[in-house]
């Protein structure tokens, strides 16, 4: 895990300095879908967000084991005073201010503090695994969401052919039933027909290219460049079988989900807290050391003190009795969190198996129904063109054809989001 989150964390810093000094998207390029995720690490504001929370969490690492090292501190002062009485008087007897100088270089080490400090460094180290689990988390959803459109791209750019087809086809069917009207074969009402059909076709594909251009909006969006510049993009919609059991998916989700990780972390990171609030319990051993100048003038007086203060907790109103059932509550909470999200996970893994199986079956069904669709309107478009047919028929034939090619590009796109979320439920990268 810290490996990925290293791999990301380099992707980004080193790779922006690229990304600043040229377009990261070239007019007129063909991006594949592991560029667009790359894109979209290096800008998605998210992606930025959970890495500055993994570099807060290691500070705060750093900042629990500052009391492993002596404290240094140096002050200095003046003071001008005009003391009420005093026995300094000048020549007239009249009271007389003076100047106060002062410096102090102090020390102080801790010694021993059973485990305070430890158990600290141990809790930040805890919440600093659980961030990084947080940024893969992020990670992942991003992934996810450039899979998700980047495939919606592609399927509207499939339904954009389909349209465009269907334009062809009633078109070369209105010239067909023109030149029948014309030899007087055909009645005007196969024109009007195939007239009004190629308009609704036309009407079609307008709403198929708005499809596909919302869609190229949205993966301009997920990738984090919405002002990104024309280019194209690879067609890998076709089918490819995902092999795997429902088991070794639930088992592998277990195994990788970084949610459940960062739970798991925050989990250990509240038992180490119970620990340290009962560690308040106990003393504490620290030495000190400081060298001090005084005076009114200088050369001041000066001079030296060390030792060692122990502290012993003798009552402090209950309030570590009530930092420790805060702490335990906390944990409850939390363990109840776990296991919500472990319920949530088989879930998860359930669905996006079940959808999986279903647009596979969708797949082999729908392209069975584009082969009939095909076959059927070929004997409409020969029956019409050998005169024993009728427009309607037709029609019929071509619009069932479009709405099973349609069908056969939603059940591609079906099944690669259907993988991509069970990729995404089982944790995997």
């Amino acid at each position: 895990m810290q490996r990925v989150a290293a791999l990301v964390l380099l992707l980004i810093f080193v790779s922006i300095s690229n990304a600043e000094a040229e377009e990261i998207i070239k007019k007129g390029e063909t991006l594949s879908l592991q560029r667009c995720i790359d894109i979209s690490l290096l800008r998605q504001p998210n992606i930025h967000a959970a890495t500055s929370a993994v570099d807060a969490s290691l500070s705060r690492v750093g900042q629990s084991q500052a009391n492993y090292y002596p404290q240094i501190n140096l002050t200095s002062g003046y003071s001008r005073i005009s003391p009420v009485s005093s026995s300094k008087t000048n020549v007239s007897g009249s009271l007389s201010s003076f100047d106060q100088y002062s410096s102090s270089v102090s020390l102080s080490q801790n010694i021993y503090d059973f485990g305070k400090t430890l158990t600290q460094v141990k809790i930040q180290n805890f919440n600093l695994d659980s961030s990084r689990s947080d940024l893969e988390n992020v990670f992942e959803q991003t992934v996810f969401n450039v899979k998700q459109a980047y495939y919606g791209v592609l399927a509207a750019q499939r339904n954009v052919v389909v349209a465009v087809d269907s334009v062809k086809q009633f078109q070369l069917h209105l010239e067909q039933a023109r030149g029948f009207y014309e030899a007087g074969a055909k009645p005007r009402f196969d024109v009007t027909k195939a007239e009004v059909d190629l308009g609704n076709a036309k009407l079609n594909l307008i709403t198929a290219g708005n499809a596909l251009k919302i869609s190229r909006v949205v993966l301009n969006n997920a990738m984090g460049v919405p002002d990104a510049p024309e280019y194209g993009i690879e067609d890998n919609l076709d089918f490819s079988k995902y092999e795997i059991t429902f088991d070794k998916a639930l088992e592998t989700a277990y195994a990788n989900r970084p949610d459940l990780k960062s739970l798991i972390f925050r989990r250990q990171a509240t038992e180490s807290s119970i620990d340290l609030a009962i560690r308040s319990y106990y003393p504490s051993l620290s030495g000190n050391a400081a060298y001090n100048w005084s005076g009114e003038k200088f050369p001041l007086d000066h001079g030296w003190e060390a030792g060692v203060t122990l502290s012993f907790p003798l009552f402090s109103g209950f309030l570590t009795k009530y930092q420790v059932e805060e702490s335990r509550a906390n944990l409850n909470v939390i363990k109840a969190n776990e296991e919500t999200l472990r319920q949530g996970v088989i879930l998860d893994i359930q669905q996006a198996y079940l959808d999986l199986q279903q647009a596979e079956e969708r797949i082999n069904t729908a392209g069975l129904n584009v082969k009939q669709a095909e076959e059927n309107f070929e004997i409409a478009n020969g029956r019409y063109a050998a005169g024993v047919g009728s427009p309607i028929e037709v029609t019929d034939a071509e619009v069932s054809l479009i709405n099973a090619k349609t069908a056969y590009n939603q059940a591609l796109y079906d099944y690669k989001i259907a993988r991509s979320s069970l990729e995404k439920a089982m944790g995997v990268k």
